[in-house]
């Protein structure tokens, strides 16, 4: 049985692709997930990628990677990277590693975006690398 990766997505990435793409690129959210099932087929690894516009939902699967064994969860928390103790408090709750990804760099953009709660918890953070963020944590992942 293949390793578990819990890919979870915060508010307003259902709208990739269409929203800011000269921001967040012209990627949907589905041409992701196309590509981290490719690439985690070839890691060994099983991807389930989820998207919520609400906090608790990101919470709640968060508690539910750890029960169900996740080898590991990417997170791209949106604009509640920013403001979410709740999820900061989630990801220290649990034992399973959590990677944080940003398509866009954070710090290059407003300062409100320079602080992150699920940095302060993470295993580590990528960032600034487009759609490709996503699949280079998929291989952080599959390394830890």
């Amino acid at each position: 049985m293949a390793d578990l990766i819990y890919v979870l997505n915060g508010p307003n990435l259902n709208l990739l692709g269409m929203r800011e793409p000269e921001i967040y690129g012209s990627d949907t959210l589905d041409d992701i997930a196309g590509r981290l099932e490719d690439l985690g087929q070839k890691l060994g690894l099983e991807v389930d990628l989820r998207q919520s516009n609400h906090e608790g939902h990101i919470c709640d699967w968060l508690h539910e990677a750890q029960a169900e064994g996740a080898k590991a969860v990417l997170l791209n928390a949106g604009a509640l990277t920013h403001t979410s103790i709740a999820i900061y408090d989630a990801i220290r709750s649990i034992r399973t590693p959590v990677i944080e990804v940003h398509l866009s760099n954070p710090h290059a953009r407003e300062s409100f975006r320079h602080k992150s709660y699920v940095a302060m918890a993470a295993k580590g953070t990528i960032a600034g690398f487009g759609a490709q963020g996503y699949e280079l944590a998929l291989e952080a992942a599959a390394r830890l």
